[in-house]
């Protein structure tokens, strides 16, 4: 029986419309086999000397010309709205990420991840949710992941099974394969929205209150120096890039990043990225190589996306020699925990600093560490701001300026608390009135503007 007829028999029988309107990502077997024998006709009828000639959405338009006619032709017992949705399936798959398309394209997604081919989950507003969507098998997902990874260059197979890559909108990929993966290939997608956080969407979101914000913007503005401290998934990124715009136009920043996440928005502005090792594991290069060179380029603060190793100890070196204003941020579940991770870090430095020499430097170069957490209903805040005040004896002083105090969970399961101020006149407000700055003056036009 041809596939045409197969089509038609399951329309006969109200297969093909009730079952495809009634689960939209799980494909019926004929749905299946008739995508894929037009996938297969398009790649015989495409002239792929001519579409390396055509932009984007010129090879779109063709192929899509192409497709509607294949549609046509067969006859075959889609309506309108189906046929619309098989050539867009199937313009995805061709010039595309397949069935990820539609879940890149949906805004409120922050977070794809795939556990094998039939299971794909989501993250809307901190929350995760299962989705239909699914690939054919594990091959079509590791064709896909092949892809993503080959347009920069990048390759991952047996040899090589794990691989770190960016799409073209600056979402960052992790994939993992066999024999790593157990059950099939993983992939990882965070994405990063087109418009960045405004600092008034932190006061309407409740991640943080008026006199927090009041006391960071004019903190940044007299160039303290910032450490933001979280969990995965925290928001750390989303604060650095909020933060980033209290500082004034006329300085130069240097961004240093794994992937290039950050979107600041001022006009003097020198991002770098890292590099990982070619195939033949070369040519690598680390943050640390990165701080070390954007000394040597005039910059008037350093911007670490993340400090994961030896980094840290150029990071707060660069922070006591004139780079002051310099943020960075740290995986960690308190402020103290992000201190001792960083001590941590600057042990595998290989430069033999005492402890005591150690939680100096530390305390020398940073002077505030602002706490993030995501809560159970998945609201993300800020939790803690704290001082560092110096060192006595073995271990760093600190003292909270402001924290948020939870209460509870409320009958939706949203978390219950308040901002609260310690009420303790914080050492760096002297370093602020030197600067001439009023806190509330400063960050007006950010929440008002």
């Amino acid at each position: 029986m041809g596939l045409s007829d197969r089509l038609r028999r399951g329309a006969d029988a109200g297969f093909v419309s009730s079952d495809l309107e009634a689960s939209p990502g799980r494909e019926p077997e004929i749905y299946h086999d008739l995508k894929l024998d037009l996938h297969t006709k398009l790649i015989d009828r495409l002239d792929l000397t001519t579409l390396e000639k055509l932009s984007a959405d010129e090879v779109r338009n063709e192929l899509r010309t192409i497709l509607s006619g294949s549609v046509t032709d067969s006859e075959m017992p889609l309506n309108r709205s189906e046929r619309e949705r098989m050539i867009q399936e199937i313009l995805d798959e061709v010039t595309g990420l397949g069935p990820l398309e539609p879940l890149l394209h949906d805004s409120s997604i922050s977070d794809i991840l795939v556990n094998t081919y039939d299971t794909i989950y989501v993250e809307r507003r901190g929350q995760l949710e299962l989705t239909s969507v699914r690939f054919r098998d594990n091959d079509h997902l590791r064709q896909i992941i092949n892809r993503i990874v080959s347009r920069i260059g990048r390759r991952v197979d047996e040899t090589s099974p794990m691989v770190d890559a960016r799409l073209p909108d600056g979402s960052r990929v992790n994939a993992i394969i066999p024999p790593l993966a157990v059950d099939g290939p993983l992939l990882s997608i965070r994405r990063f929205g087109g418009t960045p956080l405004r600092v008034r969407d932190l006061l309407t979101l409740g991640s943080a209150n008026r006199p927090m914000l009041a006391f960071l913007a004019a903190a940044v503005q007299a160039k303290v120096n910032i450490l933001i401290s979280g969990g995965t998934g925290a928001g750390k990124t989303t604060l650095l890039n909020a933060l980033s715009r209290f500082i004034p136009d006329s300085e130069r920043v240097v961004t240093i990043e794994d992937a290039a996440e950050l979107q600041l928005q001022q006009r003097h502005v020198a991002r770098l990225e890292t590099r990982p090792p070619n195939i033949e594991g070369k040519g690598e290069i680390v943050t640390r190589d990165l701080v070390r060179n954007s000394l040597r380029m005039r910059p008037d603060r350093i911007i670490v996306g993340e400090v994961r190793g030896a980094e840290v100890l150029d990071m707060l070196q660069a922070m006591n020699t004139g780079h002051e204003g310099s943020m960075t941020t740290v995986h960690a579940n308190t402020p103290r925990d992000g201190l001792t991770r960083l001590e941590t870090m600057i042990g595998m430095s290989g430069v033999p600093l005492s402890e005591d020499g150690t939680r100096k430097t530390i305390a020398r170069g940073l002077q505030l560490v602002v706490q993030l957490s995501r809560g159970i209903d998945g609201r993300r805040r800020i939790t803690s701001i704290t001082e560092i005040t110096g060192v006595e004896g073995t271990a760093i002083t600190t003292q909270e300026i402001f924290s948020f105090n939870q209460e509870g969970v409320d009958e939706r399961g949203a978390v219950r608390g308040e901002f609260v101020s310690s009420n303790i006149h914080p050492h760096i407000m002297e370093r602020i009135a030197r600067f001439g700055l009023d806190p509330e003056e400063v960050v007006r036009p950010f929440l008002e503007g």
